[in-house]
């Protein structure tokens, strides 16, 4: 599956994606989360009851973008909620990326990997 020219380094600059899952009523919903990028996964890190999660809970397919819309990058998906313990090195990245500990966070304690179905972007 190929992406979109130098779409590597846009996913691990960038600091924030757009998410869009779908309600039950079958209503889109779209919110920006942070982000990383790392052996062909993304993964981000949600409330366990945000609007995001309980349509996820329903529903695994997602669609992601990049903000830049000059050079768009969009992901469309599986995604699942991960237990723990998290992946480190996942873990690592926020930190590095963000200076967010995931481990220790008490709001956003739900780990979501998303693997890639297709890719867009021109």
């Amino acid at each position: 599956m190929s992406r979109p020219q130098d779409s590597d380094r846009c996913l691990a600059t960038q600091r924030n994606i757009w998410i869009a899952t779908v309600r039950p009523d079958h209503r889109p919903h779209m919110a920006p989360v942070w982000f990383v990028w790392t052996e062909e996964k993304l993964y981000l890190c949600i409330e366990p009851e945000s609007v995001k999660a309980r349509n996820l809970a329903a529903n695994h397919n997602v669609c992601l973008a990049l903000e830049d819309g000059t050079h768009p990058v969009i992901c469309e998906g599986e995604a699942r909620a991960l237990g723990r313990p998290w992946p480190a090195g996942v873990v690592a990245l926020f930190r590095e990326k963000y200076q967010w500990d995931i481990g220790a966070e008490r709001q956003y304690t739900q780990l979501v990997e998303i693997a890639p179905r297709k890719w867009l972007g021109w």
